[in-house]
């Protein structure tokens, strides 16, 4: 019989984590759906962005760009951002970020580059310290925040501003998670500064050609700040998608994973309660034949 309690023990505790859990999920799927259409609202602005700055370039013709667009001359010294979720329970969302901020710090390790990392979230943090705790030069705790505004993404870019005005890095890279699916995210490093201008296909031409008033250099000098602003605040709304995504999906996978457990436990349970009965029964045959 102390078999069965405690089966019966395994049961309700199982049962118990499952309603946990099916709860997580549905409040993750609505998180996400706010998270979702905040990350799908930024692209456009995003993407035009960049555009923008395409032509912008292309109108400098040989002119010396601004700092934050042309470098420093060097690639010696690296910052790292890695933007990872504050909350576990979300498979490997975390996790795969943090990996792939770390295989880049290797390799540039390796290559002899001196490396610089800023965490914004406290499980990259986390994952990151064990072995390359050195290297953290700061943390960003978003955990009071219940929405990410762009307000979040501000500090964290004129930190990265002035470091580079400081000369304290060459070239800052962000780690991110970008928002595909529930099922998909896809770990994004994006290089911030200097900037990464695509350059245009051979033969491909604007859609519009602007004429700019002050000229490109003066544009681009106001341009280019907000945009590692506007990048910032892009990922942190992706990430946020990402994580909620992952975090549903987890959840679905957590909950029947404790469906199917709660079955075999209780078909184990009930083999085990009829072996005692049949057991009980056999005594008591026995005993009444010896009488």
């Amino acid at each position: 019989m102390a078999n069965l309690k405690e089966l019966k023990n395994r049961i309700t505790s199982v049962t118990s984590t499952q309603k946990i859990t099916k709860a997580m999920k549905m409040v993750a799927a609505a998180k996400l759906r706010h998270a979702e259409e905040a990350a799908n609202s930024a692209r456009p602005y995003a993407e035009r962005m960049e555009s923008m700055m395409v032509s912008l370039a292309a109108g400098l013709e040989g002119r010396e760009a601004p700092r934050l667009l042309q470098g420093s001359g060097s690639d010696q010294k690296h910052l790292l951002i890695v933007a990872t979720g504050e909350r576990g329970l979300c498979g490997g969302f975390n996790s795969s970020i943090a990996k792939a901020a770390a295989q880049r710090a290797e390799k540039l390790l390796a290559e002899g580059k001196d490396v610089q990392i800023l965490c914004v979230g406290k499980k990259g943090r986390d994952a990151l310290k064990r072995r390359y705790g050195r290297l953290i030069i700061d943390f960003v705790d978003l955990s009071g925040s219940k929405r990410i505004g762009f307000s979040d993404a501000q500090p964290i870019a004129q930190r990265a501003l002035s470091m580079f005005d400081n000369e304290e890095f060459d070239v800052c890279t962000l780690f991110y998670a970008k928002f595909v699916s529930v099922l998909t995210q896809e770990v994004t490093a994006q290089q911030l500064i200097p900037a990464s201008i695509p350059e245009k296909a051979e033969g491909e031409e604007s859609e519009v050609d602007y004429d700019y008033e002050p000229e490109e250099g003066e544009i681009l000098d106001e341009l280019l700040p907000r945009n590692v602003s506007v990048q910032v605040y892009k990922a942190l709304l992706e990430n946020s998608a990402s994580e909620q995504g992952a975090r549903m999906s987890a959840m679905d996978n957590a909950t029947r994973n404790a469906g199917e457990m709660i079955d075999k436990l209780t078909l184990q349970y009930n083999r085990e309660r009829q072996a005692a009965i049949t057991s009980e029964l056999i005594e008591i045959i026995s005993g009444a034949e010896a009488l």
